[in-house]
């Protein structure tokens, strides 16, 4: 008797869920022991302290507010991107979280502190606007329609400055997320280009 092969819908629902465990879990941390702050190790601008914040700063968050704000668009957004396939979701994750955190470190206003996984949310947008200009195949197109209907909005968050939030976050995440789209997307049509890179 052959064994069905499981969905990657599965899969794909137990690595975001994962993922939020992990927001979820640090938080928890955070909120028990006194003498931990997720803050101190969010990404600083200009701070060579702060370098190894870049890889961590998307994990950390500054309040259960905070943390309950992004749980949501995290897991639709990222649901979205993931229907491209787990290797390209690892991939646009590393490359918001390279490109946002770096940008960040080097162009952000000293004095303060960045972190909170808003930079994938954003990056994820990004990824499906991108793919969906470049591709042009209906596909990709309802998902960035989607996309764009439920969280199109937080693209204002871009246009004025909020206090506690991150707006480099935000706009470093958002162009992660399109480099990523133009790496991993082909065109079609006369001047069709392949993807740079193929997965």
């Amino acid at each position: 008797m052959t064994k069905r092969k499981r969905h990657a819908f599965f899969d794909n629902a137990i690595l975001l869920f994962f993922i939020v465990l992990i927001f979820w879990g640090i938080w928890g941390i955070d909120s028990l022991m006194d003498n931990w702050n997720a803050r101190d190790y969010g990404i600083r601008p200009g701070k060579k302290e702060s370098l190894l914040a870049i890889l961590f700063a998307p994990f950390l968050h500054a309040s259960r507010d905070h943390l309950i704000g992004n749980t949501l668009p995290f897991l639709a957004l990222g649901g979205l991107t993931l229907l491209s396939g787990r290797k390209q979701f690892i991939f646009i994750s590393v490359t918001a979280i390279l490109v946002s955190g770096i940008a960040i470190w080097f162009l952000a206003a000293p004095g303060k502190i960045h972190l909170g996984s808003s930079s994938l949310i954003f990056s994820y947008l990004g990824f499906l606007l991108m793919r969906a200009f470049l591709s042009r195949d209906l596909r990709s197109g309802l998902i960035a329609l989607i996309a764009g209907f439920l969280y199109g909005g937080i693209l204002l968050t871009l246009l004025r400055d909020q206090a506690g939030v991150s707006w480099h976050g935000h706009a470093f995440g958002l162009v992660g997320g399109l480099i990523a789209g133009w790496l991993l997307t082909g065109t079609k049509g006369t001047k069709a280009r392949k993807a740079p890179i193929k997965m």
